[in-house]
C-alpha cells in the first residue's frame, strides 16, 4: 500500500513541475479528497493565462504608441475627391510621417500658407515627382529649396509654391489652375514626365478605394501597417505610391492649355521634362517623351531636360526622386526662374 501512494505522490511531484502538461484532479487517479489541497491546477492555468493576456497587451500598446510617436503612422495625408481635378490633398494638413515633416496649406499646395507680404508667387505644379510624397521632408522638396534660395539672395517676399498630387497629369494641373486662378504669379512652371502625354483624367475613383488615397485617418497604428503595408506585400505586389498611370490615348490637352494661358496672361512659363531612371541609364527619352519634346518645339516652349542634369543617384526608385535628387532638381529649377524673371543670383 504504502509504494501505491509513493506513486500518487510521484505522479504530483511531477504535475507540480509540468502543471501545463497535466490535469489532475482526483477522480482521475481516485485519490483520497483533500490529500493534496494546496494543488488548484485551474487556478494556476488561469493565473497564467491572465498574465499572458496582460503581456500581449502592453505590448500592443508599446508598439501602438511606438508607432504613432516615431514613424507618424494614423497620422498620413488626407485626400479628398474633386469633381474638377479628381482628387487633392485636404487644406490645412501639418503631418508628422515616417519622420518626415509634410505640410499643406490652406489652398492644399504642398507650401506654407500665402501671406499679404508675399511679392513674387511662382506656381509650380506636377504630380509626385515634384510633390516628394511622405518620404520627402517639407524642407527638402525641390521647391522650398528654390524659395529659399530666392530670399536668402533677394530678400523676404519670393514664393515657390508646389501644387501637385500623385498621379496628376497636365490636365489635373490646369484645372486647378482655372478654379483657383493664379495667385498673381510672376512665373508659372510644369514639371512632367514622358508618360504624362497621355495621363488623361477619368475621374475613376481613388480616394478611400487606393491604400494611398485615404480621406480619414486610421484608428490603430497597428492595424495601418498590417493593412497598408505588410499584407499588400505579402499577398500581391503593391503598385508605389504615385506610379505612372496611363489613361488616355490623345495627347494631354493640358499641354496646350498651359501654353494658350501663359501666353494669353503673358506670364513666363517653362515645363521641365523629369526622365524615368531608366532614360537615364539608356540615355534617351522613350517615345512618349520625345512626342512632348516635339510639342515644345512646334509651341516655342522653353523645355528644360532632365536627362541632361540628373543622375541615377537621386532616385529612391524607377520615377521618384529622393531628398537628394530634390536638391538636384532645385538646382537645375533656380537659373531657369532667375533668368525668366530677371533677377540677380549672386
Amino acid at each position: 500500500m504504502q509504494g501505491k501512494w509513493n506513486l500518487y505522490q510521484f505522479v504530483h511531484f511531477v504535475a507540480e513541475i509540468f502543471p501545463e502538461s497535466f490535469r489532475i484532479n482526483s477522480s482521475t487517479f481516485l485519490l483520497p479528497s483533500g490529500l493534496y489541497p494546496h494543488i488548484n491546477y485551474n487556478t494556476h492555468m488561469k493565473r497564467k493565462l491572465l498574465i499572458a493576456i496582460i503581456f500581449l497587451a502592453l505590448i500592443t500598446i508599446i508598439l501602438e504608441i511606438y508607432l504613432r510617436s516615431y514613424w507618424g503612422f494614423c497620422d498620413t495625408v488626407l485626400m479628398q475627391e474633386s469633381s474638377k481635378f479628381e482628387y487633392i490633398a485636404q487644406p490645412n494638413q501639418n503631418r508628422f510621417r515616417f519622420r518626415k515633416h509634410i505640410r499643406y496649406n490652406e489652398y492644399s499646395m504642398r507650401s506654407d500658407s500665402l501671406r499679404t507680404t508675399d511679392k513674387l508667387r511662382i506656381l509650380g505644379f506636377g504630380d509626385s515627382v515634384i510633390n516628394g510624397g511622405v518620404l520627402t521632408d517639407q524642407d527638402s522638396i525641390a521647391t522650398s529649396i528654390v524659395e529659399k534660395e530666392l530670399i536668402n539672395v533677394n530678400g523676404g517676399g519670393y514664393r515657390c509654391l508646389n501644387i501637385s498630387a500623385g498621379s496628376w497629369g497636365p490636365d489635373n494641373c490646369f484645372a486647378y489652375l482655372q478654379e483657383y486662378g493664379n495667385f498673381n504669379a510672376g512665373l508659372i512652371f510644369l514639371v512632367v514626365s514622358s508618360h504624362d502625354a497621355y495621363d488623361n483624367m477619368d475621374f475613376e475613383k481613388v480616394v478611400d478605394v487606393s491604400p494611398s488615397f485615404p480621406s480619414r485617418q486610421n484608428k490603430s497604428a497597428i492595424y495601418e501597417l498590417l493593412t497598408r503595408y505588410l499584407l499588400p506585400r505579402v499577398f500581391k505586389k503593391k503598385r508605389e505610391e504615385g506610379d505612372p498611370i496611363v489613361k488616355g490615348s490623345l495627347f494631354n490637352p493640358g499641354f496646350f492649355s498651359f501654353y494658350t494661358y501663359t501666353q494669353e496672361k503673358k506670364i513666363p512659363f517653362f515645363i521641365y521634362l523629369h526622365p524615368v531612371k531608366k532614360e537615364i541609364q539608356e540615355g534617351t527619352y522613350d517615345k512618349q517623351g520625345e512626342q512632348i519634346i516635339q510639342f515644345c518645339k512646334e509651341h516655342n516652349i522653353l523645355l528644360v531636360k532632365g536627362i541632361e542634369y540628373e543622375n541615377i543617384y537621386g532616385f529612391r526608385d524607377d520615377i521618384h526622386l529622393n531628398e537628394r535628387g530634390q536638391r538636384v532638381l532645385a538646382n537645375i529649377l533656380l537659373p531657369q526662374i532667375t533668368q525668366l524673371l530677371a533677377i540677380d543670383k549672386q
